[in-house]
């Protein structure tokens, strides 16, 4: 029987969001293909919402784990 190899694709999204203390951070998440950004919080489970690449005042190029119940708003580049 031949090895199936599972291609993981990735789909990176940019997206800023508003935390509930006031820092508005911009970075990008990954989303599976044919996924809408609004469905990181509306079906996916997990706490966290993951940014790569992220910036939030002078800072750039971070990984970020940011609490889905601290986001006041999010808003995703066309």
């Amino acid at each position: 029987m031949a090895d199936e190899k599972k291609e993981y694709k990735t789909d990176y999204r940019t997206i800023t969001i508003k935390t509930t203390e006031g820092s508005t951070v911009q970075g990008k998440v990954n989303i599976s293909p044919n996924q809408r950004v609004s469905e990181l919080f509306t079906i996916q489970k997990g706490p966290f919402v993951i940014l790569v690449d992220a910036t939030f005042g002078d800072v750039t190029g971070k990984t970020l784990f940011i609490n889905k119940e601290h986001i006041v708003w999010v808003e995703p580049e066309d």
